[in-house]
């Protein structure tokens, strides 16, 4: 019998998984060089994670500060990530995200804008200058629905609500993809000669995040399973600020642009304590006191950025320190508030709204919290993975052929900490170069046979569940994953909690083993988390064991036992690797040698 029999077969140049910014744009430029292109989506197209960026895109278009440049962009993200960065990655990045901004804007994206009538940029943390092209703050909102509406005039075909259980390959190449509609659990095959991988993150491995439920990190272990290398696993970004209260809304994100349109933390006590704690490697560019941060909020070039605007992974931390010291609010977060700008302009109320009507709407109809004369309580949040598959900077391919990823799925730009505001510059530009050289490589080479002996192995594999009897509902593990991960591989770690969390992992393996699920296949949401907990388990244990070798504290990884950099760790990015028995293994990797040129940049720029 033919797979064709038993299947149904999809037949594609290109396919995308994912489409969110990097997979919409991926898909996008494949298809305008002519390639046949599928897009399979886990959710419907449109829901994407990149909605939920909402402060702005970084680009140095020098719209608001004349400044800006791409080689200060470039030494920003440079710095940002410790140096563990991609370069070259790093140079695509800064040069080309402008012209990524105004092509958004030629598709029909509304950005906010100078009264000169330029594309308005916002400040944010670890950017010298004001460089988020924004739209008050929905911009990711904004950018997806202009790449949808863009994209499905180019002839791509969209698969909604799908979920890919495993990549094909023959002869160590990429030859599709296999899967199945969440509604009613038919088995689709898509054969295809190349496949981007654009699924995004991994946030629902830990018990709070601002990710939404797809966050289950299928790319990254669909792309380890299929003989992938994951890279710099260990750097999880806890964005500061996510929403601590009511229950049902914990970990939603409360966008960096509260920070960057003059929002303050304080503690219990009133104190903004984020005057208590500027890096050495900071300490001229941030403001000494209150009133010259309210400067550079205002545009004032002569004017030091307010230390809330520092990166990402040290607010979290001074965040954490305050509640672990008893300064908390009552919920377990911190307060952050805008409201106090009432003090420096007239009408603050309207102001507010007008450049944060997310954020207004957001708290006033979840948390019944007027931002506009309240504080709000917030408390770090997993947000981000700077680690996913490893690529080649120039063309994003893996090193597997055929097989490229793009987006927060794929590792080298961010190093060990990501800027703020990079994440949708980072999809449009690379998932652009994905499709680009996706389309390249289907045009030089044929489709390959597809291996029945793998279909029928993730065949057998999806349908365990329902054989077994009596197991245990996958949920209760899934619930335990992220306890564990939370607690011993969380904002700060220790070798002692992450060897528990190993032994944890190891424990929730044999406990997905047995688990089982009863009913059919059909809408079956306890078979759709059996199946997400073989991708959380692989993803969970990649970031403890790459955060137990790295035995340093840099970037977005903190560790109690080893607080200070080292000069070693900073010469070698992590890798973890599928071996031939199917354990992990994690080695370390040289980091990409950066040119004489990109080298005099960084040092032009300190």
């Amino acid at each position: 019998m033919s797979l064709s029999d038993r299947f149904i077969v999809h037949e594609h140049d290109v396919l995308v998984i994912g489409a969110g910014g990097a997979g919409l744009r991926a898909a996008i430029e494949a298809s305008g060089a002519g390639a046949k292109v599928g897009v399979v989506c886990k959710s419907l197209l449109g829901k994407a994670h990149t909605v939920m960026a909402e402060g702005g895109m970084a680009a140095a278009m020098g719209n608001v500060d004349d400044r800006d440049n791409w080689e200060v962009h470039f030494s920003d993200t440079m710095r940002g990530g410790q140096y563990l960065n991609n370069p070259i990655m790093a140079e695509h990045h800064a040069k080309e995200s402008p012209d990524r901004v105004r092509e958004l804007e030629a598709w029909g994206a509304v950005f906010d804008r100078t009264k000169e009538g330029r594309i308005l940029q916002r400040n944010f943390g670890g950017h010298r200058y004001p460089r988020l092209a924004h739209v008050g703050d929905r911009t990711g909102l904004e950018l997806i629905r202009t790449l949808q509406d863009h994209g499905i005039h180019q002839g791509m075909e969209v698969f909604m609500e799908m979920t890919i259980v495993g990549l094909l390959t023959t002869g160590g190449r990429i030859a599709g993809a296999i899967g199945y509609d969440r509604e009613r659990g038919r088995m689709r095959i898509w054969r295809a000669k190349a496949v981007i991988l654009a699924t995004g993150g991994i946030g629902k491995s830990f018990r709070i995040t601002s990710n939404s439920w797809e966050g289950t990190g299928d790319g990254h272990a669909l792309g380890y399973l299929a003989g992938a290398e994951l890279m710099d696993m260990e750097f999880v970004q806890f964005h500061p600020t996510g929403m601590v209260w009511p229950p049902s809304v914990r970990g939603i994100l409360v966008t960096e642009g509260v920070r960057g349109e003059g929002g303050v933390l304080r503690n219990s006590e009133g104190k903004r304590f984020m005057f208590d704690d500027i890096p050495d490697a900071y300490k001229n560019q941030v403001a000494k006191d209150e009133e010259e941060g309210w400067r550079y909020v205002c545009g004032d070039k002569n004017a030091n950025r307010p230390p809330e605007l520092l990166t990402r992974d040290h607010v979290a931390r001074c965040i954490n320190r305050e509640i672990k010291a008893g300064r908390g609010s009552p919920h377990g977060g911190v307060y952050l508030d805008i409201g106090w700008i009432k003090e420096k302009i007239p009408n603050a109320s309207a102001h507010i709204q007008r450049k944060l009507p997310s954020m207004y709407h957001q708290f006033k109809q979840l948390a019944g919290v007027d931002i506009t004369t309240e504080r709000m309580e917030v408390g770090p949040t997993t947000h981000y993975v700077m680690g996913g598959i490893a690529v080649d900077g120039d063309t994003q391919m893996s090193c597997v052929p055929g097989l490229f990823a793009a987006g927060e799925v794929a590792a080298g730009l961010h190093g060990a900490n990501r800027l703020g505001g990079n994440s949708l510059s980072d999809l449009v530009v690379f998932g652009k170069l994905a499709g680009e050289h996706a389309a390249k490589y289907a045009r030089s080479t044929t489709v390959a046979e597809i291996d029945t002996a793998q279909v029928e192995a993730h065949t057998r594999a999806i349908d365990e569940p329902f054989e077994r009897r009596g197991g245990e509902n996958p949920f209760t593990i899934q619930s335990a994953l992220q306890d564990a991960m939370q607690d011993l591989v969380g904002i700060v770690r220790t070798e002692k909690e992450m060897q528990l969390a190993l032994v944890k992992i190891a424990e929730f393996k044999g406990r997905h083993a047995k688990a089982s699920v009863s009913g059919t296949r059909e809408y079956n949401p306890g078979w759709h988390t059996a199946i997400d907990l073989t991708f959380m388990l692989i993803v969970s244990e990649s970031i403890a064991r790459s955060a137990l070798e790295r035995k340093e504290s840099r970037g977005a990884q903190f560790r109690e036992d080893y607080p200070e950099k080292s000069a070693e760790c900073g010469t070698f990015n992590l890798i973890t690797k599928r071996g031939a028995d199917g354990t992990m293994t994690v080695a370390r990797r040289p980091i990409v040698p950066m040119r004489a040129d990109l080298k005099a940049i960084i040092e032009k720029m300190k």
